[in-house]
């Protein structure tokens, strides 16, 4: 056998393949310093034309909650002359608005009472003037006085135009004053646009930037650096086109630039450094990968799952075996620590005490069985066993695991133990028949005798050689229950030898409403039963299926008194060749895991049951040709068993 450098000595030399590999990573890498350095001037470009959008945008909000502003303030100060108007009483005062005093800006104004013109005046002729420039301006005018008349609300309009069409920057203002819920008249503005901006305009901004004012019905050419704001002036299409006078750029991005150009630099000079290294480690690197081939060929020729963690519980490494075992990849283990994603849920705090004791002390020869669960949720049987991991000097740094699947023992074992249980339980099954036979047996002759005793009193008391009349119906009744007693007993001895049923044809309504109307009596739960029940007629043994139905009604009595609102429900379903008798309780149903279980003898949910009576419910079921299903009643929540019987015209009758 060969050392691991006599190995390493036999390997092909692959450095041919390995330096043609890092001048293709070199020269990767100077590819991607050089397409890094076109991205990030990109990116320079990119940023400051946003930035220069961003900035715009700014200019444009604030100077257009500056001209918003001022305007209100024109608004207020319409207002309260109109206000000194109409009473007459109090003399033109001094407002505090800039616009109002500013010589140039309000170009005229005046009171307009409801339902009267102008009368003479400045105000009168400046509107006349502007209403005969141009045919818009008249119908501006219009529309401003019957908004003010009509919706009593603040407007403007504008702006005006010029004889050429074109406009001259001149708004109107209307502000209508309301007394008593009536229209008494509206204060009148003319505004100069251009002179109310540069009135309101700061310098400092003025300096930066050139305002232009443009007409919001004709289409805008905004070159660039520019910015419109659209001015918040109910009535009046006016915007302002905001050119910036000087851009600005900030530094940090192009010193960004300038530190990542260098950082390239660097990083070229790393590689160059790194190139002469890699030929230093080329040697070392083929002695490592002998030692590699070696460690995983023999990793992977053995079918137990090895698992390697420190003495924290950190998993270190697993194996091919370990990961097929346990259904995940080494990149969902490595590094993780307790609980692990192989845990089952159901048995966290008993795995995490054994791994505790793992991690303390390890394992002894025998090692330690535990469950694992697999990926797709099936459990594991393994056993572990565990051996010190030690480093270079010797010290332990955490441990070795060595992982055995016992899954395909533990089953066979569960086979035969299940086997084993089926053959008891078979034995314990025809013990109870013939149990059930002799006591069918020992009680017909003191039945018979029961019977006898009451047909002879009954007859003496037809015969009148005993006077007590009112005897009579009692003892009628004890002869008939003792008959039926008897014909109960006959057909469980003729069921337990599997002697021919004796069937009859009844109405199905009718017989379920006689078993039922005794359990509603009780008052112990809510039952809710068709009504009226529907009449089907069925060839059944009347016994048996009356034991059957007791049964699951029962049952289903019982688990419903558990729920908060305990309810029955039982109908009727038709179908073409069979009838079904669905019975529902609140309870808490059937686990799907238990649906073929609790049909085998001898299998009980319920502590201290026999597990026989949803037995026999199915043999008598199938014995009548039909089937039991188990399913979630759709109202109440809880389980839901519904007997399917099928239809036939006589009792010889196949089924379909």
């Amino acid at each position: 056998m060969h050392a691991p450098n006599e190995l390493w000595m036999q390997l092909p030399d692959g450095q041919p393949l390995r330096d043609r590999r890092a001048l293709w990573w070199i020269v990767g890498l100077l590819l991607l310093a050089l397409a890094s350095m076109i991205a990030l001037v990109l990116y320079l470009r990119t940023f400051e034309s946003e930035e220069s959008l961003r900035q715009r945008s700014a200019d444009s909000q604030w100077l257009q909650q500056v001209v918003r502003f001022h305007f209100q303030r024109l608004e207020v100060d319409a207002r309260s002359a109109a206000q000194r108007r109409l009473t007459s009483a109090i003399p033109d005062g001094d407002n505090s608005g800039v616009l109002w005093h500013t010589p140039g800006v309000v170009l005229a104004h005046g009171w307009l009472p409801s339902g009267q013109d102008l009368g003479s005046g400045g105000l009168r002729d400046f509107m006349s003037t502007q209403m005969q420039l141009s045919r818009d301006n008249a119908s501006n005018m219009r529309v401003l006085l019957d908004v003010t008349s009509g919706l009593r609300r603040i407007a403007y309009a504008g702006p005006m135009r010029d004889a050429q069409g074109q406009s001259n920057g001149v708004i109107w203002l209307a502000v209508p004053l309301s007394e008593r819920g009536q229209h008494v008249g509206t204060y009148l503005l003319a505004v100069s646009m251009p002179s109310a901006l540069q009135l309101i305009v700061p310098p400092w901004f003025m300096a930066t930037h050139h305002l232009r004012l443009h007409d919001d019905h004709q289409p805008l050419d905004v070159p660039e650096h520019s910015s419109i704001t659209h001015l918040d002036l109910p009535g009046a299409g006016l915007a302002i086109e905001v050119q910036a006078l000087d851009q600005k750029m900030p530094m940090v991005p192009r010193l960004f630039l300038g530190s990542a150009v260098v950082f390239l630099l660097g990083m070229l000079i790393s590689l160059g450094a790194l190139s002469l290294d890699m030929r230093k480690r080329r040697a070392i690197e083929r002695q490592l990968r002998a030692q590699m081939m070696l460690r995983t060929a023999m990793e992977n020729a053995v079918a137990v799952g090895l698992r390697a963690w420190d003495a924290k519980g950190r998993i270190l490494y697993v194996n091919r075996a370990f990961c097929t075992m346990v259904g995940l990849v080494p990149e969902d283990l490595i590094g993780r620590s307790a609980p692990f994603p192989y845990w089952p849920a159901s048995q966290m705090r008993e795995l995490q005490q054994v791994h505790e004791g793992l991690i303390r002390e390890g394992t002894e020869g025998l090692g330690v069985e535990v469950q694992f669960q697999h990926s797709d949720g099936h459990l594991i049987d393994a056993q572990i066993h565990e051996t010190a991991l030690q480093n270079d000097r010797g010290e332990q740094i955490g441990w070795m695991s060595a992982v055995i699947d016992l899954s395909d023992r533990k089953q066979a074992e569960r086979i035969a133990r299940q086997q084993e249980e089926r053959l008891e339980n078979l034995g314990r099954l025809v013990a109870v028949g013939e149990v059930a036979s002799t006591l069918a047996h020992e009680l017909n002759q003191p039945l018979g005798a029961l019977s006898g005793f009451s047909n002879g009193l009954l007859n003496r008391l037809r015969s009148a050689s005993i006077d007590l009349a009112s005897t009579e119906t009692v003892v009628s009744r004890i002869a008939r229950l003792a008959d039926k007693a008897g014909q109960v007993i006959q057909r469980v001895n003729a069921f337990a030898r599997q002697r021919e049923m004796v069937h009859e044809r009844i109405s199905l309504g009718p017989f379920l409403q006689r078993l039922i109307k005794p359990l509603q009596k009780q008052g112990s739960l809510r039952y809710k039963v068709p009504n009226p029940w529907p009449d089907v007629p069925v060839w059944v043994d009347p016994g048996l299926l009356e034991h059957a139905l007791r049964n699951v009604l029962a049952n289903a009595h019982e688990w419903a008194l558990g729920s908060p609102e305990p309810a029955v429900h039982v109908r009727l379903l038709q179908a073409p060749t069979e009838v079904g008798i669905a019975i529902g309780d609140s309870g808490p149903g059937v686990p799907a895991e238990q649906t073929d279980q609790i049909f085998q003898a001898f299998y009980s949910s319920r502590d201290g049951g026999m597990g026989m009576g949803l037995a026999i419910c199915r043999s008598v079921i199938e014995a009548h040709h039909g089937r039991i299903e188990v399913s979630i009643d759709p109202l109440l929540g809880g389980a839901c068993f519904t007997l399917w019987l099928p239809l036939r015209t006589s009792p010889t009758e196949e089924p379909a």
